[in-house]
Formats: structure tokens, C-alpha cells, sequence
């Protein structure tokens, strides 16, 4: 079982401790081992040479003992700060305290809390006896290298008002490397929404199970990097909650890579692994139909054609040829005003369509969407899709559709969804998928795919249901004109040879996105966040994968 692809919610999580407290597990134990592996993992955060607290740990320090007049304690040691709040999270804050001042670390604790679960008293009294500072100003955590966060875990729906949302404001104004424990105090652990106001981690060790928030884009900003913590949930409790095949999945590499056409039958040829058909470009934006075939091209797809407008046909093909580029009639402004009447739809295992073709080129796209070909559909597809409306052409058409909308394009297509959802991403993706029938990948910081999962009525009790993956990591150097038109044609190979295979169409969506997104990482670490333009963007789509199979 991998525990990494697992995502739960505020709700979910309660069940699942329910049961491993139910069974037996003294609550005390589970904090005791939780803190441990806590305590332990920031030691290692702050001897990381390179690390994210590294240098503010040193320039902090260095200062602190510059400092002239009254210490807390002395300044031999880094002084961490504990903030502590009056439930479990606190508690378990307070046994990290109490186990970095065992290791030899100098340690104050701020609680602003008068009343604290049993436990968590309990803790804090401790604490007191081994004579770890307390403190109740803010101003008194200054000095500190490093503070960590255990105020408010998850679970938390209410906003935090007066003197508290003060006290984390003044926090944030420290200018001091917060680590977070479970999430930042203040992030709604479904939605990501920030509850009035929120600590902004620089680090956030999620504990047992990825909660919903991580794959927010709202509350990446304060969560910053994060990683699991896993105290080993038995697998059994993990099933029982969340079910054996789990509706909501983050990508991992094993399932993204799972779904990647590879390896190739040794008897395989070009029709066997599919034959896509990318409609795109204009005059006006002949790039966005050469960054999708690039996209496509990666996909290792068996056959490729692009339909273009007539006067951009040499361009394509000099850029492109082993692809066979189909000239179109175009309107005054250079978009194609309809698809040649000797091209047979029929012929190609997907189509995709939309990068950079204007909304003159609507002929062409209702074309595509009464056809009866799996269709990937992006950018001005999406647009033209809108004006003709979105539900009741989805929900007619019988082949897969896989529609990549921004938030903008999201919006346009379903408004009332958009008021309805806010910025919750995933409810948003979800009940798109649901009234519409394609499968939705909406693109953002975090990629989130939705489709619905019809299955058998009659056998499956999954039947209906909507399945979500969720994708983990990306870069903002992504973030760039032509990100999406790559995207579009990767998505749009990958069906084609899913469907020539016989394999599972909509579990491309994941794939690709995962792909591409590992793609952009590795060439931000080589060029950094301001050097992967999209050209740059499709030359690592391959040495992302060899990276892979080494």
C-alpha cells in the first residue's frame, strides 16, 4: 500500500484515529509517538546543510548573540519557540518542546490558553517542571531561530478572531521560519480557506494521512513545503473509512507511470500506437499549434496529423516532419473557418483540439464535438464550447471528452458551479464532472482531474460515483504562456495510443499531468523558475521520463 496517494478530510481523519483509539491505542501513546518522530525530523530540518531554515536559522542566531542585555536563557544553543494551543495539536507541540529541550536544545513555549484538553495539561505541566520558559507576549519569541506551530489542528471551521488572530498576525510579522505541525493554524483542512487569518508555515509535516488542504491552491502560500509523517495507520482502518479503491487519489509516480504506454510490444507498429489529430493555430497564433505537437510528439503517439490554417501549413511543416499537416480554409484573419471536407474524422483514435485558434474557428470545433471520436478540448475549444453551452453538448456526446480549462475558462463554461464552489477546487472539478459527463482537469498550482466513474449499475457499487486525482507537486515555473498548449498535446497523444491499446482512456488525464509537471520541475532546477519558457518546457519532457526508467 502506498500511503502517499491517500487524502482525506477533516472528517475522514477523525474516523480513522476513532478506530485506531477504539482498538486500543491509548491516545497518550499516539502523541507520544507522533511528537517523537516530529522532534526527531526537525533536528534533521535544521542540520539539512541547504535546507529551508538553514540560513535563517544562522542569520537569527548570529544576531541573538549579538544582542546586548536580557536572555531568556543562554545563547549557546538555538532558542526555539513552541506555540502551543489548548487541544491535541498543543499537546503534541508540547511534547516536541519537551523532547528538543532533552536533545539540548533551548526551548520557550508561548500558550495564551487559560483552559487545555486534560492532556495537553498535563504536558504543559511537565513542561513547567523540567523549567521550560513559558511566555505570554509574543514579543518574547524574537529571538528564536525556529518557531513551531501547534495552535490549531485540523479540523478547525471556525475563524479566529481578536486577540488570537493578533497574536498570529504578530507572528507572521517576526520574520521567524515557522514549522507547522499537522497545518498551518487558521487553513480549513478541506477548502484550504484561510479562517480570518492563518500562520504562514515556511514547512508543514502533514501527520498520518495527506489532508485536502495540501492540495488546495489558496493555502500553499502559508502551508510552504510539506512533507508526511507517517505513524504507520493500519491499512485495515484506512479501508474501512475511505474504502479499498478511494474516490479522491493524489498522483503518485507509480500511478502516473502505470498508465504510461511503456514498455512497447515488440511487434508493435505505427497503427498500433494510435493516431491523433490536433486541430490548432492561426495566423495570429501559429505557436500554439506548434507547442502541441511538441507535447504530442513527446507522447511517442504512433501517428500524428495537425490541422492548421492553409498560410501557417509550411511553417508546421518545417517544424514537424515526420507529422502529416493538413492545410484548412481560413477566414480573413487567418483561423480556420472549417475543416476540409475530405478529412474523415473517423480515421483518428483522438482528437485535440483548441490551442491558439481563435473563437472564428467555432465551425471547426462543433465539427469535432459531433463527432463520435475521444476528444481532448483546451483554450479557444473551451471558449467556443462555452458561447454554444457547455452541458447539454458534453452531456450528448458519446465518446470521452477531456476538457483542460484555467479558472477563467472554468468559469465561463460553468458560472453558476463557479458562485456556487468559490475556490474550492476539487468541489468545484467534482460536480463539473458530475453535471457534464467529461472528465475535468483543472489546471492550477495543483492540477485536480475529475470524471465520472459509471461502472456496472447492476455489480458495482462504485457505480456513479466520481473519481478525483489530485496532483502533488508542480512549479511555478509553469506558470507561462503556451504551458497548457504542451499540456494539451501530451494529454491528446496519450489518449490515442490509450485508446489504439485498449487501455484505460481517462487515466491518461493523471499521467499527463503528472508529466508534464515533473517536466517543468526538472528544468527549474536547471534553469531556474524564470528559465522554462514552453518551448524550453517540451525539450524535458523526455529526459524527465529517462530519468524515470533509470
Amino acid at each position: 500500500m502506498t500511503i502517499q496517494k491517500f487524502v482525506v478530510t477533516a472528517d475522514q481523519m477523525r474516523q480513522i484515529e476513532t478506530r485506531i483509539f477504539a482498538a486500543g491505542m491509548p491516545v497518550a501513546a499516539l502523541m507520544e509517538k507522533v511528537a517523537g518522530l516530529i522532534a526527531r525530523r526537525i533536528q534533521e530540518l535544521l542540520k539539512a546543510e541547504g535546507s529551508w531554515a538553514t540560513s535563517s536559522v544562522r542569520d537569527l542566531t548570529d544576531r541573538r548573540k549579538r544582542q546586548e542585555g536580557k536572555n531568556l536563557v543562554n545563547s549557546q544553543l538555538p532558542l526555539i519557540g513552541v506555540l502551543v494551543g489548548p487541544g491535541h495539536n498543543g499537546g503534541d507541540a508540547l511534547v516536541v518542546a519537551r523532547e528538543l529541550h532533552f536533545q539540548g536544545f533551548q526551548v520557550v513555549i508561548y500558550c495564551p490558553f487559560s483552559k487545555l484538553k486534560e492532556l495537553t495539561k498535563n504536558h504543559a505541566d511537565y513542561a513547567r517542571s523540567l523549567n521550560i520558559p513559558f511566555v505570554d507576549k509574543i514579543e518574547n519569541l524574537k529571538n528564536c531561530t525556529l518557531l513551531v506551530d501547534g495552535l490549531f489542528g485540523f479540523g478547525l471551521e471556525r475563524e479566529i478572531i481578536n486577540v488570537t488572530a493578533a497574536a498570529i498576525d504578530e507572528i507572521n510579522n517576526l520574520n521567524i521560519p515557522v514549522l507547522s505541525i499537522d497545518i498551518p493554524s487558521g487553513i480549513h483542512t478541506d477548502t484550504g480557506e484561510v479562517l480570518g487569518t492563518a500562520i504562514r508555515a515556511k514547512h508543514t509535516l502533514c501527520l498520518g494521512l495527506w489532508k485536502m488542504a495540501f492540495l488546495q491552491d489558496r493555502a500553499l502560500e502559508y502551508i510552504g513545503s510539506s512533507e508526511l509523517i507517517d505513524f504507520d495507520i493500519p491499512a485495515a482502518d484506512i479501508a474501512a473509512i475511505l474504502g479499498e479503491m478511494p474516490a479522491i487519489q493524489r498522483i503518485t509516480k507509480a500511478s502516473a507511470t502505470q498508465h504510461l504506454p511503456l514498455p512497447r510490444s515488440p511487434i508493435s507498429h505505427k497503427y498500433t500506437n494510435g493516431h491523433l489529430l490536433i486541430i490548432a493555430g492561426s495566423r495570429r497564433y501559429s505557436g500554439a499549434a506548434i507547442l502541441a505537437a511538441l507535447g504530442a510528439r513527446a507522447s511517442g503517439v504512433g501517428m500524428l496529423s495537425i490541422a492548421v490554417p492553409e498560410s501557417i501549413k509550411p511553417m508546421l511543416s518545417s517544424q514537424l516532419p515526420e507529422a502529416l499537416v493538413i492545410g484548412c480554409p481560413e477566414t480573413q484573419n487567418g483561423a480556420i473557418s472549417q475543416l476540409p471536407v475530405a478529412i474523415d474524422l473517423s480515421i483518428y483514435d483522438a482528437i485535440a483540439a483548441g490551442p491558439g485558434l481563435t473563437l472564428e474557428a467555432a465551425i471547426a470545433v462543433e465539427s469535432v464535438l459531433e463527432s463520435d471520436r475521444p476528444l481532448v478540448l483546451d483554450a479557444d475549444g473551451l471558449n467556443i464550447l462555452a458561447q454554444l453551452g457547455t452541458v447539454p453538448i458534453l452531456s450528448e456526446r458519446s465518446a470521452l471528452t477531456i476538457i483542460t480549462p484555467h479558472p477563467g475558462e472554468f468559469k465561463r463554461l460553468f458560472p453558476e458551479l463557479a458562485d456556487e464552489t468559490g475556490d474550492d477546487r476539487i468541489a468545484a472539478t467534482q460536480a463539473a464532472a458530475q453535471l457534464c459527463g467529461a472528465a475535468v482537469l483543472l489546471k492550477g498550482a495543483r492540477v485536480c482531474i475529475s470524471w465520472k466513474d459509471e461502472g456496472d449499475s447492476l455489480r458495482d457499487s462504485y457505480a456513479s460515483r466520481t473519481i478525483t486525482y489530485l496532483n502533488p507537486e508542480s512549479t511555478p515555473a509553469l506558470a507561462r504562456g503556451g504551458s497548457g498548449d504542451v499540456l494539451t498535446g501530451l494529454l491528446g497523444g496519450l489518449l490515442a495510443t490509450a485508446i489504439a491499446r485498449k487501455s484505460p482512456p481517462q487515466s491518461v488525464a493523471a499521467t499527463a499531468a503528472w508529466w508534464h509537471a515533473q517536466a517543468g520541475i526538472m528544468a527549474a532546477k536547471e534553469r531556474t523558475e524564470l528559465g522554462v519558457d514552453a518551448f524550453t518546457l517540451t525539450q524535458y519532457l523526455i529526459p524527465t521520463l529517462r530519468e524515470l526508467a533509470e
